[in-house]
This record gives C-alpha cells, sequence and structure tokens, in this order.
C-alpha cells in the first residue's frame, strides 16, 4: 500500500446535502448520509480531470466519510487518495495495468469499492440493475443501507456514465427520490446553497435516470 497520506485540501466544503430542501412532491420518509464528509469536484485538488475524474472524486468523498468516521477511534485517520495514489493502488491490486497509472482513464463502482478496501479496510458490496427503471425495486435496499450504516453511496453507468454520490432517499417506488452529490462542477466553491440552487446538489426523481443504462452502486460497508 501506498504511504502516501495527502491532506485534504483546505478548500473542500463539508456536508454540502445540508439545507436542501425536501422534494415537495414525493411525500414519505427521508433518510440521508450520516456523518461528515467532503465535497470533492474536478480540478478541486489542482490535477485537471475534467471529463475523466467524476469516479475519482466520487470516491474521494466517499472516502473523506470514511476518514471522519475513523476520527473518532483513531489519533491518524489516513486521509483521501489522490488520483495518482488511486491509479497506482489498481495496479499494485493488478485490476489495471501499468499503463493506467498517470492516464486519463475512467473508473467505476468496482474499483471505486477496491480502493475503499485496500485504503481503508471497509468491504462493499456492489448492487447491480440492467436498467434505471430498477432503480424503484432498489429504494428498500438503499434505504436500509442509509439506516444501518449511514455511508453514502458510489453510483456509475454505462449509458449514464456520469458517476455521482447518492447520499440519500426520500420516498418510496416509482415515487422516490435520490439525494446526488455530483462531482463535476468545477471552480471555486464558496457556499453549499450555490451548488443547491444550481443542481450539483439536488433531489432526482427516480425516473430521470436513463432507463437504456445499467448501474452499479457501490455500498461501503462501515463497521465502528
Amino acid at each position: 500500500m501506498s504511504s502516501a497520506d495527502h491532506k485534504m485540501p483546505k478548500s473542500l466544503l463539508k456536508n454540502v446535502h445540508e439545507g436542501l430542501s425536501p422534494p415537495c412532491d414525493s411525500p414519505g420518509e427521508i433518510i440521508t448520509v450520516r456523518g461528515d464528509y467532503l465535497y470533492y469536484h474536478y480540478v478541486c485538488d489542482g490535477v485537471e480531470d475534467r471529463g475523466w475524474g467524476c469516479a475519482y472524486r466520487t470516491l474521494q468523498t466517499l472516502c473523506s466519510w470514511v476518514h471522519f468516521r475513523q476520527r473518532q477511534t483513531s489519533a491518524d485517520p489516513r486521509h483521501p487518495p489522490t488520483i495518482p495514489d488511486i491509479q497506482r493502488a489498481l495496479v499494485e491490486m493488478q485490476d489495471k495495468q501499468a499503463r493506467f497509472a498517470g492516464s486519463r482513464d475512467w473508473i467505476g463502482s468496482v474499483e471505486v469499492g477496491l480502493c475503499i478496501d485496500y485504503f481503508y479496510d471497509v468491504p462493499c458490496r456492489i448492487v447491480h440493475i440492467n436498467s434505471g427503471r430498477e432503480i424503484p425495486d432498489k429504494i428498500p435496499e438503499l434505504m436500509e443501507h442509509f439506516r444501518s450504516i449511514g455511508s453514502p453511496v458510489m453510483m456509475g453507468g454505462d449509458t449514464d456514465n456520469s458517476s455521482k454520490g447518492i447520499f440519500g432517499v426520500c420516498g418510496a417506488g416509482n415515487d422516490a427520490h435520490l439525494l446526488i452529490v455530483d462531482p463535476h462542477y468545477h471552480g471555486t466553491v464558496q457556499d453549499p446553497l450555490a451548488l443547491q440552487r444550481d443542481g450539483w446538489v439536488k433531489w432526482q426523481h427516480v425516473r430521470e435516470f436513463k432507463s437504456d443504462s445499467f448501474y452499479n452502486f457501490c455500498l461501503p460497508l462501515y463497521k465502528q
């Protein structure tokens, strides 16, 4: 394992979903991530990753959540890995060939799960669905994950290849919404409310996901 442990950029905002209004057309239970995290996004640490780095940024956001949880029991928890750290780790795990290190190749939910286990010894569960139409069927499973574990979830697909973080669920079945934290933002972030207003942090109805895309969810199974 890489011994590098880079500090988290001081400009990153914490818990950017807080203050977001619930979706007005989706009555029912709302359950969200439990614990603190930092919002990683394109170029937030100076690495120019626009167009290919969204899953790396969602991974870093999930790692920041694990970091804050481990701070409760450890004096020196590991900080989230950098993009080069992530690529080197995947090569070391023999998931990728040597040329992957230093590339602009994408990663997905499976690689995110491998890296969370590699860097933090936290296993992850991958939940696969064949189409966005099946997301309503997974709402009870996501609800139970947030209720019992409380960690954020990574979501990736194929036709819908924009990685995103899932930080909560509202409602049930075909009327449900997922709380999306989108890593594709680029620029200086001063205010979580601005991210919410501009749609980078939002509730997205399950019908808005692509029916012609499969999706993989990566659920970190953190145990205190």
